[in-house]
């Protein structure tokens, strides 16, 4: 979309110049907001046209039954999925009694600019009704960072030309008719009209609406409040039933005249709490919101996101695209998790559907790397909902046969939600992910009250599970079979190389933390026993190697399979996974994502320079990214192999996911940790940015294309900026204690307010350029390569 003439490439917003009906629901996706708690996305102000309208709050879900051609045990009886609750975005225009819609009349121009340093979605429409009224529209909207419950508009009408009779209707909506879901019939009735009615109520300018949804037994709230501004004689009235409340304003407007509705919306939701109580609760937040003001809310917001930019901000010179990418990334991937607050960050955030609303491990593999480092306080958080499930966790464990923790592969509440095992329950790694995660954000920041707290139960249950998942064999050495790793297209593996060495890391962690924490590990019930055992399995982990090859495998005996014909395999017969049957995939070396690779980024300590290379070669020719996850960690290792350039051009892909709707379903919502991976494929890819045993290290090399890239990361409350050229590497500390870090292998030490230059040493001698599978290589970024 953003090679679309109607898209320009600024360093700080996402501008759209005219509105392309066929691209709507993609806008809507790219032009959402959010704040972890609440999610309205990018919808026209009036509802129609639209793509798919979508309001969400984070944790609201309907049940629905899941398809099972036969039964079996263990299987998840019913799914998930994110529903559409009450939308508070409406406010529809009538010019002279006839409707304010972009399809009819003469659309003179129509603009909209998401403004990442302020958070604010403008809108700025000229429109002539089929009648020959002219009119000019502003609206701005935001939801807040602030105030998490609450979101904004300010929606200005003014005459242009002749003298005009408006009318705007501002409403609260539930229960919105929306595109059918594909797939199962079952599900899609499931989720029609999913909130049964409780309560209306509309009053001047106040609105309420609450319902309950008829499965999952939540209730959920909204309110609106109005302050308006208008010439005299400026008239409202409301009315309410039970799935619509409307104030109606009406104005005469002389040319040059206007009419102004500022429109105060709170959101709330809960399972427990009664309907007074959540009245009470989004009452009380409007009260706030009103009281704040719209300048107020402006106010903080754009303060907000200026103390976030000034520890998070890239800045990337030669490349204008990729600086409006890494912007536009970090500013989704904050605005999915800044007030999770112990609620999960989905897949496509709170800007769509898709995935039905579920968290993967994508969140803690590629989501909060980023938060870690940039809004440490969000990966608490997440964290947190995952300490909170862990007796969801460990009853699945249970129903397994197996002891400690077992974390679902998709899931809203914390409940396994995936009907297709070998993917879902066999993909233990997601357990070994969040260890990696908490791990990290230790490292990281030193909360030693999370790791006590939070930390300490996610390291001890996810390592129980490894002891009673895997085995010794007669040599003593560990293995842990049949378990599905991060690519999709093999499925229950035999020590799968990146389960085991994660499973290791999550062993050691654990072992590490009960060292620390000894009281706390005994209320958990850990043993000394216990706890050396760990240690043990960790220490003879099997690590899969092709000695023929010289190499490691990504799961043993997985380079003796069958290679996928890739040259028999068109262009339109990807993805893989909707041409041909799993079964097929299963048994052929074909990648969907990075999985080695992956293994290779986050535990590259446990491989020499040399593996790393032979290794990326090999895998890169079987991985055909069918997934929005790969590109970015393919950066990562063509960065540190050497291939700059290669690295560049998977940058692309990671950055362009949803600004190019490379995967052709930007429509149901961003992939959020793909924009996480443009982040990474920067920072950890030409940054050369590693965290190992509480070492930060840096290996920083540019491709041709770039002049300077400049990132800030906070580590143990400092913010340590890192400004590279293609020479010399900068390293500076504004305030705060010395830093000791890694420069390409050697130790230094930052201290405040003394920047620190180095130089970047030679590239290694180049290698072969590792081919892609025919027809899969990543667009070149270089023109004339």
């Amino acid at each position: 979309m953003i090679s679309h003439p109607a898209y320009g490439v600024e360093p700080w917003c996402l501008c759209e110049s005219e509105l392309n009906l066929d691209m709507l629901a993609q806008s809507e996706s790219l032009f959402a907001l959010a704040n972890g708690h609440v999610g309205w996305r990018g919808n026209l102000d009036e509802g129609e046209p639209h793509g798919l309208p979508g309001t969400y709050l984070n944790g609201v879900y309907e049940l629905h039954p899941l398809p099972y051609a036969e039964a079996g045990y263990g299987y998840p009886a019913s799914g998930q999925s994110i529903i559409n609750v009450t939308n508070g975005k409406i406010i529809r225009l009538l010019v002279d009694d006839e409707p304010f819609d972009l399809r009819y009349g003469r659309l003179d121009s129509h603009e909209r600019v998401l403004d990442f340093r302020t958070g604010v979605l403008h809108r700025r429409v000229q429109w002539t009704s089929p009648a020959g009224s002219t009119v000019r529209i502003s609206s701005s909207r935001l939801v807040s960072f602030t105030q998490r419950a609450v979101a904004a508009i300010a929606y200005e009408v003014e005459a242009l030309g002749t003298p005009l009779r408006v009318v705007l209707q501002s409403e609260l909506v539930a229960n919105e008719q929306l595109p059918k879901p594909g797939g199962d019939p079952r599900s899609a009735a499931a989720l029609e009209s999913p909130l049964v009615a409780e309560e209306n109520f509309a009053c001047g300018g106040r609105l309420r609406l609450i319902h309950r949804t008829a499965r999952s037994g939540l209730r959920v709230a909204a309110a609106a409040d109005h302050v308006v501004q208008g010439p005299d004689g400026t008239a409202m009235s409301s009315e309410s039933a039970d799935d619509l409340s409307r104030v109606t304003l009406t104005a005469q407007l002389l040319p040059g005249q206007k009419l102004r509705v500022e429109k105060f919306v709170t959101h709330g939701w809960s399972s427990t709490r009664s309907l007074p109580a959540l009245h009470d609760q989004v009452d009380a937040a409007l009260a706030a919101a009103t009281s704040t003001t719209w300048d107020g809310l402006h106010a903080e917001q754009r303060d907000y996101l200026s103390e976030f930019w000034a520890g998070a901000d890239v800045q990337v010179e030669g490349d204008p695209e990729i600086q409006q990418a890494v912007r536009f990334a970090l500013f989704h991937v904050l605005q999915a998790g800044a007030r999770v607050e112990e609620r999960a960050i989905p897949a496509k955030g709170l800007t769509g559907p898709g995935y039905d609303g579920h968290c993967f491990w994508d969140t803690e593999t590629f989501v909060l790397p980023v938060l870690t480092y940039t809004a440490p306080g969000a990966a608490a958080q997440a964290l947190g909902w995952r300490c909170a499930t862990l007796p969801l966790a460990q009853e699945r464990a249970r129903q397994l046969g197996l002891a400690g923790a077992a974390f679902p592969w998709r899931t809203i509440n914390g409940a396994e939600c995936s009907s297709y095992w070998p993917a879902g329950t066999a993909a233990f790694h997601i357990n070994a992910d969040i260890a990696d995660a908490v791990l990290r954000y230790v490292a990281a920041t030193g909360d030693d009250t999370f790791e006590r707290e939070t930390g300490l139960p996610l390291l001890v249950e996810t390592a129980r599970l490894w002891r009673a998942l895997g085995h010794h064999d007669k040599d003593g050495n560990y293995h842990l079979h049949g378990v599905t790793g991060p690519d999709e297209y093999s499925a229950l593996s035999d020590d799968n190389t990146y389960t085991n060495l994660m499973a290791q890391q999550n062993l050691e962690g654990a072992a590490g933390a009960v060292a620390r924490h000894p009281r706390e590990s005994g209320l958990l019930g850990v043993s000394d026993e216990e706890s050396i055992a760990w240690r043990d399995a960790a220490a003879r982990m099997t690590v899969p190697y092709d000695k023929t090859l010289g190499m490691h495998e990504q799961s043993a005996g997985s380079t003796g399979h069958q290679r996928w014909d890739f040259l028999a395999t068109g262009p339109g017969e990807y993805p893989l996974m909707l041409h041909f049957p799993y079964f097929d995939l299963y048994r052929k070396q074909v990648l969907k994502q990075a999985d080695l690779v992956l293994a290779m980024h986050l535990r590259g300590d446990a491989f020499t320079r040399q593996a790393k290379a032979v290794a990326f070669s090999y895998y890169d020719a079987l991985t055909v990214r069918d997934s929005s996850l790969s590109a970015c960690t393919q950066a990562v290792l063509a960065a540190e192999t050497g291939h700059l350039e290669l690295a560049y051009d998977y940058l692309g892909e990671a950055a362009m996911m949803d600004l190019s709707d490379l995967q052709h379903n930007t429509r149901d919502g961003l992939h959020i940790a793909a924009l996480a991976g443009t982040w990474t494929a920067l920072v950890a890819g030409f940054g050369g940015m590693r965290h190992h045993d509480g070492l930060l290290s840096f290996a920083p090399r540019l491709p041709p294309a770039l002049s300077r890239l400049t990132f800030t990361v906070l580590i143990r409350g400092r913010r340590l900026r890192v400004e590279i050229t293609p020479t010399a590497v900068t390293y500076s500390l504004p305030a705060g204690s010395p830093l000791g870090i890694q420069h390409h292998g050697v130790a230094l030490e930052v201290t405040p307010g003394v920047p620190r230059s180095e130089p970047v040493p030679a590239a290694p001698p180049e290698q072969p350029v590792p081919v892609q599978p025919a027809g899969r290589r990543p667009v070149r970024r270089c023109r004339g390569v």
